[in-house]
């Protein structure tokens, strides 16, 4: 599976099946993590992907909103942009367009991009998603 670079329904970000490239590029510790991005709430449902019942809207509802369940981060992003293969690919591990803790760099980033997908409006640095963990009790607000 190819690296995408697109604008994300965030900020810019690289989009893979392959989360082992995606370490590579970032220089990252295999220890963290990547998002899970789901194109809708079906592909995450489909994935196995559970919410509990008291919670399902919260993660229908959410925009911009990245949700960790049991150590498992996802965020459901309608793709915005008419590309063919982000409309017909049901899920990307995402991770912002960047070395890690350093930031936007469009030299670096089309260096290590397979695809790049951009619209008239360029490929912007914006906010990251909020991040919420949410369990059957309570929910916590992370960034």
């Amino acid at each position: 599976m190819p690296v995408i670079l697109t604008q994300t329904d965030t900020t810019v970000g690289f989009l893979s099946q392959n989360a082992q490239k995606l370490y590579e590029i970032k220089s990252r510790s295999q220890t963290k993590p990547f998002i899970k991005v789901y194109k809708d709430f079906k592909s995450f449902k489909q994935d196995g992907g559970r919410v509990l019942k008291g919670r399902k809207n919260l993660v229908r509802r959410s925009k911009k909103t990245t949700f960790i369940i049991n150590n498992f981060s996802f965020r459901v992003a309608e793709i915005k942009l008419d590309s063919e293969i982000l409309r017909e690919t049901p899920w990307f591990y995402s991770t912002s367009a960047n070395k890690s803790a350093e930031r936007f760099n469009r030299d670096f980033c089309e260096s290590k991009a397979d695809i790049i997908v951009e619209d008239i409006n360029s490929l912007v640095e914006k906010d990251s998603s909020s991040l919420i963990k949410i369990n059957s009790t309570k929910r916590r607000k992370l960034r």
